[in-house]
């Protein structure tokens, strides 16, 4: 997955303009406490990064 797919996944997922600032706040810990734009900046790979959103906001298998 390409970083464009994880921003446009989380656009779907959350509207374009809720997606950035959820990513910029919101901590997760299968990220190891970090949010995703710090684990994506981190060299987290971006199918990582979604599978941690994918389960904290509770997305149906669909959008996996």
């Amino acid at each position: 997955m390409r970083h464009t797919e994880f921003w446009a996944r989380m656009e779907s997922a959350l509207g374009p303009g809720v997606a950035q600032f959820w990513a910029d706040q919101q901590v997760l810990s299968a990220l190891g406490g970090r949010t995703a734009v710090e684990a994506l900046d981190g060299g987290v790979p971006p199918k990582a990064v979604w599978a941690a959103v994918w389960e904290a906001l509770d997305l149906p298998v669909s959008e996996r």
